[in-house]
């Protein structure tokens, strides 16, 4: 499958293309990036004074604005966020999810402002967090041709060949990065004794999909075909990811099946991965549709954007409008509720009920039937020769049910599958599991689960 470099984007007058500098390429994101944080936190030289020798009431605006939308955030998600009781620590959650609204919503004005793109400015922020270095494990930065990759293992000597895992990080192609996950994986790398080649896949602005699969599938590849030149056992092989880094492992193993010539992936590592954007009437799309902090909203921005799709599109999507009848028929035994078991199932949860066709939306929304978007529709002949799987799914998470749907796929194709489900956990928690006052019970559940799999290889 070749690698596809042309999907960024190219109307002058679409918001996502301005820049915050005039480099353009992520890999100059920090000079542009800070510019746009630097519009909310720069401060005049000098403090001016009024007439009557008080301090001038212009200075006191942008605190003021940037109050005032703080203020509007809280009181437009306070009501609307769901908390479910087996959540744990409910107020901290909510005021994380006030702060990732507060930071999008700022995105949101520099981009109407035509200042700055909104994925480009999440990725400036994202970037002044602090990176947590660990001195026994060895860091190599480099490119597999235009992807950015970053190789860790532990520095002490190894008298064989490590294991291998390959992460692909979430975010949704708009933000998450080498350095959000360098904790996760440097502990991964720590703690399973393993080289871990984290892919720094491409984003938005500058690249819808399929740029973040074919960056995962180019930098897998080149990573198989040279595994002991990285110290790697070649029957070692893990495929880990999270959220749309998961998709991305699915459909990166679907490609490798049918190269018999590059060494076999020993076990995937799905994290409450996105394998289904056809069905939105499951259970969990119903259930955790307002629980932080993938909200359905949320959600939606994300995916609509990487996807090129018109985010007006959002209510066919989801009352089914864009299902044509004969392929709700094919697929129907593979997507529908009837998937779901039943313990997963409350009082009020209503069965799919589409709306009227919409073949406008459907011709717009068509490239999600692909099985890059949404792998679950794979055939059973490729289903069938995956490798063994750890599937992680979350109570409180509205992609759960994607992960079960994708769990009944693999073992009704004989695939062996390790289902870890946690009770209190929620979309993105992994990522919070070594940031100490803000991290959660279930992200150290999260990531103990996958460090003992993956010890098990």
């Amino acid at each position: 499958m070749g690698i596809n470099r042309d999907h960024g984007y190219s109307r002058a007058t679409d918001p996502d293309t301005a820049p915050c500098s005039s480099s353009g390429p992520d890999d100059d994101l920090a000079l542009g990036g800070f510019y746009c944080v630097g519009l909310a936190a720069a401060q005049p030289s000098g403090t001016k004074k009024a007439p009557g020798g008080g301090p001038d009431p212009g200075n006191r605006w942008l605190p003021t604005f940037l109050l005032g939308v703080f203020v509007w955030v809280v009181i437009q998600n306070f009501p609307t966020s769901e908390f479910p009781t087996t959540l744990k620590h409910p107020a901290k959650l909510w005021f994380m999810h006030c702060v990732g609204q507060y930071l999008i919503s700022l995105g949101k004005i520099l981009e109407n402002l035509r200042i700055c793109a909104l994925p480009r400015f999440l990725q400036c922020a994202q970037s002044l967090l602090p990176l947590k270095k660990d001195p026994n494990v060895l860091v190599i930065d480099m490119h597999f041709g235009a992807v950015p990759v970053r190789l860790l293992k532990p520095k002490e000597l190894s008298p064989k060949l490590r294991r291998g895992i390959i992460f692909y990080h979430g975010g949704a192609g708009l933000f998450g990065s080498l350095d959000c996950y360098h904790g996760l994986c440097s502990f991964l790398a720590s703690e399973t004794d393993s080289a871990v080649l984290m892919v720094g896949y491409r984003k938005l602005p500058s690249h819808h999909h399929p740029v973040l699969f074919n960056d995962c599938l180019s930098a897998t590849i080149y990573f198989l075909k040279n595994l002991e030149s990285f110290g790697v056992d070649p029957s070692r092989v893990v495929l880990c990811g999270e959220s749309i880094g998961g998709s991305a492992v699915v459909t990166v193993i679907q490609v490798l099946t049918s190269i018999p010539s590059l060494p076999q992936i020993r076990a995937q590592v799905l994290i409450y991965p996105l394998v289904n954007f056809v069905n939105f009437q499951l259970p969990s799309h119903q259930q955790s549709k307002n629980v932080p902090f993938l909200t359905r909203d949320m959600l939606f921005m994300c995916l609509c954007k990487y996807l090129a799709i018109d985010l007006s599109r959002k209510d066919a999507i989801l009352a089914g409008a864009i299902i044509p009848l004969d392929k709700w028929k094919k697929y129907k035994k593979w997507l529908s509720h009837d998937n779901i078991p039943r313990r997963f199932w409350s009082q009020d949860i209503q069965l799919e009920s589409f709306g009227p066709f919409d073949e406008a939306a459907y011709l717009e929304t068509q490239h999600v039937w692909s099985l890059e978007i949404s792998p679950v529709l794979a055939d059973d002949k490729i289903i069938s020769q995956f490798p063994q799987t750890l599937l992680v799914s979350c109570e409180n998470d509205i992609l759960r049910d994607d992960a079960l749907l994708y769990k009944k796929r693999l073992e009704d194709q004989g695939v062996l599958v390790n289902w870890y489900h946690v009770e209190d956990g929620f979309h993105g928690c992994t990522i919070l599991f070594d940031k100490k006052c803000l991290s959660f019970p279930c992200s150290k559940k999260v990531v103990n689960a996958v460090i003992v799999y993956i010890k098990g290889i």
